[in-house]
């Protein structure tokens, strides 16, 4: 499926979600919905096969994030562009991609956290977090005199993570565009 249009459609996309976390702290449903329909539309020359492909990656990308955005640990335009970025990037790309977010993602919560001094203060929230794994309410996680700690909550850094999942989606597209046959499966089974 890389094709130019592709690559250029993926790449506005991913441009616009950073600079809109960036920015706003959130990525308009317009870009993700959008980004979505286009990447299965984009895939419809392909056959259904490539759809399907598209259909079973942004499933998985949703499914994958899911957990997180229960926990209250990312947010809902985070989900919705990961589920958009499965479908142009489909199954066989969407493990390394994320592997690149999360490497990505990982570095900017250091970065921030020594920047603001806070890594006390985080200690605690990953304390709270742990401590209290499945007793959440959809306000949040229960913790020290049930104050719900959720990415909204002050003190709190967050992480603008639509920029590590561009990140992360450049990074698989670009390598796999550029390098035929190579597979990240391929890889780890060595």
């Amino acid at each position: 499926m890389p094709t130019l249009l592709t690559t250029v459609a993926l790449l506005a996309t991913c441009v616009a979600a950073a600079w809109f976390d960036l920015r706003e702290r959130r990525i308009p449903n317009l870009l993700t919905v959008g980004a979505l329909a286009a990447a299965l539309l984009l895939r419809v020359p392909g056959g259904f096969g490539e759809v399907g492909a598209g259909l079973t990656g942004a499933f998985l990308a949703g499914l994958l994030a899911l957990p997180f955005f229960l926990i209250g640990g990312l947010g809902g335009g985070d989900l919705k562009f990961l589920a958009a970025v499965g479908a142009f990037l489909g199954p066989g790309r969407l493990f390394f991609a994320l592997l690149i977010m999360a490497l990505f993602g990982g570095l900017m919560a250091i970065v921030m956290i020594v920047r603001r001094r806070a890594l006390a203060q985080t200690l605690v929230n990953f304390r709270v977090l742990f401590s209290t794994f499945g007793l959440r309410n959809f306000s949040g996680w229960k913790g020290d005199g049930d104050v719900p700690l959720t990415i909204f909550s002050p003190a709190v850094i967050t992480v603008p993570y639509g920029v590590a999942i561009s990140a992360g989606a450049l990074a698989a597209w670009f390598v796999y565009t550029t390098i035929p046959g190579w597979s990240f499966m391929e890889v780890l089974a060595r």
